[in-house]
């Protein structure tokens, strides 16, 4: 494979291995191995971070089946998943509860303390955890995991400081790919199952 390295941003491109997405720098793999919960932000990560308002306000959001297979088949799999969103939506809501997501927290523009409660509640380290985020309000939990993902489109700075961007863009796919990466990592992908999403 002749694809080019993806890059970290400690330029670590000298031991990579390759994904289903591409090569991916072997300290990635060996930090989404220990990964026993995936917190997602919501806008810009699982839609494509615009809000279609009606004249009504009623607010509509599209999701991808991919991003909603992935989620089921990680938490089949055995990681929990939750999200941490600074938005509040019944459609958030409803779609994450349809995705057998355990750990909802909306309303939240702070969001590491939000992160650093649940990793208490669920007795992990943050070397156990990965986040997925797409801008700037998501830069301290990126820092504080041990797993911190960009998706390819999220804010320069971000992307910057993330150990992981992802090839995908926000709302196509990414959560999709970095769900793909745990469970390559883990050994659990090949038998992933996510039924109707």
């Amino acid at each position: 494979m002749n694809a080019s390295p993806h890059i970290t941003p400690n330029g670590n491109t000298n031991v990579n291995a390759n994904t289903l997405y591409g090569e991916v720098a072997i300290d990635v793999l060996a930090r989404a191995k220990k990964i026993k919960l995936l917190v997602c932000d919501v806008d810009g990560v699982f839609s494509d971070g615009r809000i279609y308002l009606g004249n009504d306000a009623e607010e509509l959001k599209a999701f991808h089946t991919k991003d909603g297979f992935g989620i089921k088949a990680l938490g089949n799999s055995g990681v929990d998943v939750a999200i941490i969103t600074g938005r509040r939506s019944v459609i958030v809501a409803n779609r994450m509860s349809a995705l057998n997501v355990k750990y909802i927290v909306q309303g939240q523009e702070d969001k590491l303390p939000a992160l650093i409660h649940l990793a208490k509640q669920l007795n992990l380290t943050p070397d156990e955890i990965a986040y997925i985020g797409d801008d700037i309000p998501d830069l301290a939990c990126v820092l504080h995991v041990g797993l911190g993902v960009a998706v390819s489109d999220a804010h320069p700075s971000l992307v910057a400081k993330a150990d992981y961007t992802t090839f995908i863009r926000g709302g196509f796919g990414a959560v999709r790919e970095v769900c793909d990466l745990i469970m390559q990592c883990q050994g659990t992908l090949d038998n992933a199952t996510g039924g109707s999403v």
